[in-house]
């Protein structure tokens, strides 16, 4: 567990890379049709100025960590890729007019193992399996059956 030095850390989660610390502010992102949305920005009511929106920068997280509950994934954002957005709209499937250009596939996004962090960071595949690699979960046949080595049970 992490705790913050004074008031107004924005982030929630740090994630220990090894040669760095990752900020990470953590999200609901509900899946609407065949997007998944993941808002960067948060609402607080001040007593004099009222209700407050501000968006997240690189000075405060380095990423958004955003759990889609219909679809029971978790994806990571670097937050430099959107920085200045109010929202990102990670699409599920593509485009019905085949559009590319501009269009953010969710798969490209999903945090399902620690090894993808040093990927996306890194920008490369260098990264493979997560340590230990029992802290990810297998949905193998053979993890189903009870047989792989590096099954871990769903609770």
């Amino acid at each position: 567990m992490a705790i913050p030095v004074g008031d107004g850390s924005r982030y929630d989660l740090i994630f220990d890379l090894g040669d760095r610390l990752m900020r990470v502010q953590c999200k609901w992102a509900p899946k609407r049709g065949e997007v998944v949305s993941v808002r960067f920005r948060t609402n607080r009511h001040s007593p004099v100025r009222g209700y407050i929106t501000t968006h997240y920068t690189a000075d405060e997280v380095d990423a958004i960590a955003a759990y889609c509950p219909e679809l029971d994934r978790c994806y990571l954002l670097p937050i430099a890729e959107f920085e200045g957005r109010s929202t990102a709209y990670l699409r599920v499937a593509a485009c019905r007019n085949n559009q590319r250009i501009g269009v953010r596939m969710a798969v490209d996004y999903e945090l399902g193992a620690i090894a993808q962090l040093g990927e996306r960071r890194a920008g490369s595949a260098k990264v493979v399996g997560s340590s230990p690699t029992s802290s990810t979960y297998d949905d193998s046949p053979a993890a189903r059956a009870g047989t792989s080595p590096h099954s871990c049970s769903r609770r």
